[in-house]
């Protein structure tokens, strides 16, 4: 489904520029997963339709945690999936497992400015 502009995959490398510095401007929710995590298949289209529902609201950042073992260290991740949400640059909030999408809009809602 990754049409849409607010849906990015991001890695190490860009991570810095495209998650915490793009979420000065645009709050960024950062998904990690893995290919062999059944949750993680489950979470991602509710994230990616939740969204294209805020409509630039925020951007949804995919990071296949296989292949960025140093960023989950550095954020401390110990389970897949954990959705880390970063706000004027900081990590303001995170939750792990897959969810519906009230949760995830609810979890948005208590950090966004009202669109």
């Amino acid at each position: 489904m990754t049409a849409s502009p607010q849906i990015i995959d991001v890695n190490e490398a860009d991570f810095a520029a495209r998650v915490i510095e793009a979420s000065r401007v645009t709050p960024v929710m950062v998904d990690f997963w893995a290919d062999w995590c059944p949750p993680c298949r489950a979470l991602t289209p509710v994230l990616e339709r939740v969204t294209v529902e805020y409509a630039g609201r925020v951007v949804l950042a995919k990071v296949d945690a296989d292949e960025n073992m140093k960023l989950a260290g550095r954020y401390q991740l110990r389970g897949f999936p954990t959705v880390l949400l970063f706000v004027g640059g900081e990590l303001v909030d995170r939750f792990s497992s897959a969810r519906a999408p009230d949760f995830v809009r609810d979890f948005l809602d208590r950090h966004l400015p009202a669109g």
